[in-house]
């Protein structure tokens, strides 16, 4: 069967029409896919989430954004390893500055000028009974006197057992009075080896002021730890009841201290001085003693 002309002209027409149509849907198809690719590999790079593989006829699984944070996690358990503390410096014992050397030293001339001024009173009537039977425990805490400036004055003691460490044994003298070391050990013929002095001897005090003081006082100042110093038994046999202005310790590294201590013995019992003994005083805190 044959074609007509037109009837040819129209098949061609519409074969040509059909051709173009699926040339247009296919590239449009390809530009589709191309930009799709495209924009799933923008996203990729924005994301940092890899590219998914083209597999024919698998969509791309979703894009998921993490906006949490991932949460913090604190540990409140102890570090297994402990780290010892370490042991603090002993302080250096603090130094007084010139100043507070200073004001120590006025503190002691104001004491010194507060003290009267008179001459020595009688001896007469002086008795050692007068100021109690010996040593007192006038602390009470089971000691007597002499045994608890034997424990705080001596070094490397031994206490006798049974006694709550109220006999001292045995115990190390750095000796005030003459700077040197003794062994102080209990027993007859040698616990007088350290005797107990009274810095201000109970004679003296009783020539200059002491006898308007009561009976108890007067026990009290004879066991008063102030006027109380352990010392070599010799060099404080020596001494007798002199004052600042006729015997002085052999230890001039000590004369200060000991003057002090007079001083302040003398001003708190209101006792007094004589004009040789006051002057004396001056002189030894001023380091001027001639």
């Amino acid at each position: 069967m044959s074609l007509s002309g037109s009837t040819f002209a129209i098949a061609l027409s519409q074969s040509s029409s059909s051709s173009w149509s699926f040339i247009f849907v296919s590239c449009v198809d390809n530009l589709m896919g191309k930009l799709r690719d495209f924009i799933t590999t923008i996203l990729a790079c924005l994301h940092k989430t890899p590219i998914p593989d083209e597999t024919p006829g698998r969509a791309a699984p979703p894009i998921v954004i993490r906006t949490e944070a991932p949460p913090i996690t604190i540990s409140t358990e102890e570090p297994t390893e402990s780290v010892e503390p370490s042991e603090p410096e002993s302080a250096p014992a603090p130094i007084a500055s010139p100043k507070e050397a200073s004001q120590a030293s006025s503190k002691v001339s104001d004491l010194l000028a507060e003290i009267p001024v008179k001459g020595r009173a009688r001896k007469t009537g002086y008795e050692r009974s007068m100021f109690g039977s010996g040593w007192s425990d006038t602390d009470r805490n089971v000691c007597d006197t002499r045994n608890d400036i034997l424990a705080r004055d001596l070094d490397v003691h031994e206490f006798k057992p049974g006694t709550h460490n109220s006999v001292v044994l045995t115990r190390t003298l750095l000796d005030p009075y003459t700077g040197k070391a003794f062994e102080f050990l209990r027993g007859q013929g040698t616990s007088a080896a350290v005797q107990i002095d009274h810095i201000v001897a109970l004679s003296d005090v009783w020539q200059k002021g002491v006898q308007q003081l009561s009976a108890q006082e007067r026990i009290e100042l004879a066991n008063d730890p102030l006027n109380l110093l352990a010392v070599d038994g010799p060099t404080n046999a020596s001494k007798g009841d002199g004052d600042t202005a006729t015997w002085l310790p052999p230890n001039r590294g000590f004369w200060c201290e000991y003057v002090t201590r007079q001083i302040a013995v003398k001003h708190k019992c209101s006792l007094w001085m004589t004009k040789t003994e006051h002057p004396a005083s001056i002189r030894v805190l001023t380091n001027d003693r001639t």
